[in-house]
Order: structure tokens, then C-alpha cells, then sequence
């Protein structure tokens, strides 16, 4: 399949393919006489998992680490669990941040609503924020 086939069969753009290739998550394609790109249907699969890697919200080099694993003739299972519990403990924390934010900004809003305009400082823009 040419860059193009592959870009429409799976919702991304030449520039993305192109990229990855670069980065090292997709394998060198092969090229055509003229030049052109020349992939393989394999690169459908490899393509699926990127973007998977992605919505659990692994970084690119993440998902490279487990494709060179993969590549290399082993399972990636063990890595996969080791970033995938990384990954949970980070979403725990920036759940606990966004819980205290909540809590200030809902603070902050109690405040202002039960505050009586005619009395706030004019030399303040808002004590609230």
C-alpha cells in the first residue's frame, strides 16, 4: 500500500506516518522503483496498537519501548503492566489535583456568590480571584 492507502485506512495523515517512521514506531517502508512509500498490510496492525498506546495515554516512546521489545522476538506483557501501573498512578494523582482544585474553585465561587457587589473595594479587580 502506498502512503496515502494507508493514511486513509486508518484516519491519519501522511505527515503522521511520516513521522512515525522517523520516530521509529513504524519499520522503514519499502520503496517502490519510482519512490514512492510501499507498506505492507502489516503496518495496519502496528498502526492499531500505536493508537491504542495512545488512548491509555502512553507517550509515544512508550509505545516505541514495547514495539522494540516486540520486534526483538519477546512478549511485552511484563513492560506493558510495569507502564500501564505508571500510568494509573499518575491518573490517581492528577485525580487528587483536580479534586482539590474543585474544592478551591468551589470555595472561591461560594464566596462570590454570597458577596454583596456594593460593598467590594474599587481598587480591587475581585478579591475572589
Amino acid at each position: 500500500m502506498r502512503i496515502g492507502e494507508v493514511a486513509r485506512a486508518t484516519g491519519t495523515t501522511t505527515k503522521t506516518l511520516r513521522f512515525y517512521e522517523d520516530a521509529g514506531l513504524l519499520p522503514p517502508a519499502e520503496r517502490t522503483p519510482s519512490g514512492y512509500r510501499d507498506y505492507g498490510p502489516e503496518v495496519l496492525g502496528r498502526l492499531a496498537f500505536v493508537r491504542r498506546g495512545q488512548a491509555a495515554g502512553l507517550t509515544l516512546a512508550q509505545i516505541r519501548e514495547v514495539l522494540d521489545i516486540r520486534d526483538g522476538g519477546q512478549a511485552p506483557c511484563h513492560h506493558v503492566t510495569d507502564l500501564l501501573t505508571i500510568r494509573l498512578q499518575d491518573i490517581d494523582h492528577q485525580i487528587a489535583q483536580l479534586q482539590q482544585l474543585r474544592a478551591t474553585v468551589t470555595k472561591l465561587r461560594d464566596e462570590a456568590a454570597a458577596a454583596d457587589p456594593a460593598v467590594c473595594p474599587a481598587d480591587e479587580v475581585c478579591r475572589y480571584l
